[in-house]
């Protein structure tokens, strides 16, 4: 076997995607019998949602969005809406969709490519060696050459290598639920609108009670010291009204707002991604996001160094780690402004922060950090004609493979890279030649700097 994934959420199904598209022979453990269909990690960002266009996944979520205002993003549930229209996206506005659902879709376009996956196969132990990795999952002994940990904040992988994990402890624990009412008061939400409408505080509890569908509500609580999820009537009546009672609890779990990466993502044959290599407070939706960039990244690197063709494994660590950073420094900065229980000094500097996001050159440049759009290395998706009609660059990267654009009338030897796809598109009075990694991010531009990049015999 080439790949081992633990853990069956977003980071390692997009992995198990990635690297079935790629020919890779891929499979995934998952602790769990069957899914939780909790709604968790509810909203896709923009560049989400531009990495999932990448590979023709996205369609199919976003076909499941949960309705939803056209609205921007929040900094902290700061009531002005972060507006991200002018980075030059087709998706401006976060994607209402519940966890379990992109997880669905992820699975079934893995298992589709190839990939397979394994439920109620805990990994117990872990071992490598120069040639792989050793792993016991669910009593089975399994062999790969290498093994990707994307099994969450409490990642028994790294638990069972003993691999510090540095950081600061949470602040508050608080509860995610997902209930049904049997009554609701004029309080209660009829639509999700921006995220600083649907926040309230009352007798101590804050919460946010979300409409998903089908008559089911998100609720999101927690009060002055820890809340339990045997609390949720009373959290509801101290935050809705005596008149919103509740009908039926479907889940429950718990969540803090703890403050952790790994030093390093790799440790020789085994990776880590998502959950498992960073956690952080969870202002401004995003966990998932950040997980599923890292296997976007992660894939086809790893693909490459399986099939002997190129070893980038080593920029997984630099090209990641410091997105993660940010994304640490961020959340722990809107938790000044965020928690309930603020100072008299902390809510005159929220006044004024708000009214800065007011700006726009402010605004935008905090749509871009909490959409993910302004990274350094993102090309927009260009909209392109080609000899088959118009298209979208997206859509020609959907095979997974590097992509040379060729807006002259170049020809390209065709006994080439069968690694480098070459689309020939019609001038647009701007690019010359571009080269494009498999994950979206440009190499080279203009003919000169494409032709050194690109070696063709």
């Amino acid at each position: 076997m080439d790949v081992l994934v633990a853990g069956a959420g977003p980071t390692g199904l997009m992995l198990a995607y990635e690297l079935a598209l790629a020919g890779v022979d891929v499979t995934v453990l998952e602790r769990l019998d069957a899914r939780l269909e909790q709604t968790k990690g509810g909203a896709l960002q923009a560049r989400t949602a531009e990495v999932l266009e990448m590979r023709g996944l996205l369609g199919p979520i976003q076909a499941r969005e949960l309705p939803r205002e056209a609205v921007g993003g929040h900094f902290a549930g700061l009531s002005v809406p972060l507006d991200a229209t002018s980075w030059n996206t087709r998706h401006p506005y976060p994607i209402s969709v519940p966890q379990w659902i992109v997880e669905e879709e992820l699975e079934r376009a893995a298992v589709a490519r190839g990939a397979r996956i394994l439920r109620g196969a805990e990994v117990t132990a872990v071992a490598q060696d120069g040639e792989g990795v050793t792993v016991t999952a669910g009593g089975t002994t399994l062999r790969a050459r290498y093994l990707v940990a994307c099994d969450g904040a409490h990642s028994t992988v790294r638990k069972v290598l003993d691999v510090p994990f540095p950081g600061r402890p949470g602040t508050f624990r608080a509860v995610l639920t997902d209930v049904r009412l049997s009554s609701v008061s004029d309080q209660v939400p009829v639509t999700a609108g921006h995220f600083s409408t649907l926040t309230k505080q009352g007798d101590d509890y804050w919460g946010m009670l979300v409409p998903v569908g089908e008559k089911k509500y998100r609720f999101t609580f927690g009060r002055d010291g820890v809340a339990s999820p045997d609390e949720t009537q009373d959290a509801l009546t101290a935050l809705y009204g005596e008149e919103t009672r509740l009908g039926e609890v479907l889940n429950a779990s718990e969540f803090g707002d703890a403050t952790r990466q790994l030093e390093s993502y790799r440790y020789g044959r085994i990776f880590f991604a998502g959950d498992a290599a960073h956690i952080h407070p969870p202002f401004g939706g995003q966990g998932l996001n950040l997980g599923v960039q890292d296997a976007f990244n992660l894939g086809w690197k790893l693909a490459s160094a399986v099939h002997g063709t190129a070893d980038v494994l080593d920029t997984y660590q630099t090209e990641r780690h410091p997105m993660a950073a940010r994304v640490l420094r961020h959340t722990a900065a809107q938790r000044v402004f965020a928690l309930p229980g603020a100072s008299e000094d902390v809510v005159e500097l929220r006044e004024i922060f708000t009214d800065l996001m007011r700006l726009p050159d402010s605004n935008r440049y905090l749509a871009g950090m909490m959409s993910g759009l302004d990274a350094s290395d993102r090309i927009p998706d260009l909209e392109l004609v080609t000899d088959d009609g118009p298209t979208w660059l997206s859509a020609l990267l959907h095979p997974g493979r590097a992509l040379l654009l060729d807006f002259g009338t170049r020809t390209w030897p065709t006994t080439g890279s069968s690694r480098v796809n070459v689309v020939q598109v019609k001038p647009d009075g701007e690019h010359d030649a571009l080269l494009i990694r498999p994950d979206g991010v440009l190499i080279a531009s203009g003919m000169s700097q494409v032709e050194k990049r690109v070696s063709y015999s």
